[in-house]
């Protein structure tokens, strides 16, 4: 503990040369172009990176996370979005310490007394849980309390949020942003190409009766045998195979932790397996009429692509509808 401190107390010297404090002091990202904002997003994490020895993409990947668990909830709540530079939202039961009686409390030393999480990253002697610095600081200190090696660092992620769903998706964030080395992940395709002829309507809520009494989760886009289905956003590949309602289909979780379902195909992308990382407009499979029984099962309807889409906001995946996403990635796709 005496070494991490002596640690940050050197780094902040060098964060007060190379990061100056208004750079991380959450300025709103501009309603027009959100790419100045990214780049001093990703070049805190990086300059944390430097500081301390944790992987850059580890940071991203969970304040994503955070970020997209938080856009639908503040939604609900009808509440502003956050002016600060990174999403990261410590409880302050857990910053201050579960049994500290102040759960205000700003003190680095009472805080570490009662085991909180809050320290001061930024040198004024204060531990503020809006404060990008002190908190990044915090969630750094306790990462490398376990590690910051690829084996250590999914212990410290489920002791962090105590949860497998939570651990799997930030890996896979993590992974693209390997991949990508920067932020601006949040492009779209539609699943179509232009060049294809198709149609589709507004399908979503319709009912359905085989397998039973149930709504229609989706969109179908109606398009010839062997059209191919492009993926829709950067993300990763979750599932796929096959499913008796689905028939052959793959599963996809895009950097806003949507899954995204591409149902009914007659075949998949050659080499195309779970895990791997696709980007929009990446052919994952092509058009058929495969459902509505075992493996195998197709011809029951005319060829199209059942497209699906999935939030999840701590719970189960809850299907919303694709139409109004789909109408917008259709003439973004066109000007192109």
């Amino acid at each position: 503990m005496r070494v991490f401190r002596l640690i940050i107390q050197i780094s902040l010297c060098m964060a007060a040369i190379i990061l100056p404090l208004e750079s991380v002091a959450g300025a709103a990202p501009s309603a027009s172009n959100d790419e100045p904002i990214l780049k001093e997003r990703l070049q805190l994490f990086q300059r944390m990176e430097t500081l301390y020895g944790v992987p850059w993409t580890y940071l991203a990947a969970m304040d994503q996370y955070e970020r997209a668990m938080q856009i639908r909830k503040k939604k609900q709540k009808n509440e502003e979005p956050s002016t600060r530079m990174t999403a990261f939202d410590i409880p302050s039961e857990r910053w201050c310490g579960l049994w500290n009686p102040d759960l205000e409390d700003t003190n680095p030393i009472s805080i570490r007394y009662f085991s909180g999480l809050g320290m001061d990253g930024d040198g004024d002697g204060i531990a503020d849980r809006s404060n990008d610095l002190d908190v990044l600081t915090s969630v750094v200190h306790y990462l490398s309390g376990y590690g910051i090696s690829a084996e250590d660092w999914p212990i410290a992620l489920w002791n962090y949020y105590q949860r497998d769903r939570s651990v799997k998706t930030i890996k896979q964030f993590a992974q693209v942003y390997a991949k990508y080395q920067h932020l601006h992940l949040d492009d779209r395709r539609f699943p179509i190409p232009p060049r294809y002829s198709y149609s589709y309507r507004d399908t979503w809520g319709d009912a359905r009766g085989w397998g039973g009494r149930r709504i229609h989760e989706g969109t179908d886009i109606f398009a010839s045998y062997g059209t191919p289905v492009l993926s829709t956003a950067y993300g990763v590949i979750e599932v796929i195979g096959w499913n008796r309602y689905g028939g052959w289909r793959i599963g996809m979780r895009d950097m806003g932790n949507v899954y995204h379902y591409f149902a009914h195909l007659s075949s998949f992308k050659k080499g195309l397996k779970p895990g791997d990382i696709v980007e929009p407009g990446q052919v994952l499979g092509y058009v058929g009429s495969s459902g509505y029984g075992k493996p195998g099962t197709a011809g029951k309807f005319p060829p199209h692509l059942h497209y699906g889409m999935y939030r999840e906001t701590g719970g189960p995946d809850w299907a919303f509808d694709p139409y109004p996403y789909l109408r917008r990635w259709e003439r973004q796709s066109r000007k192109r």
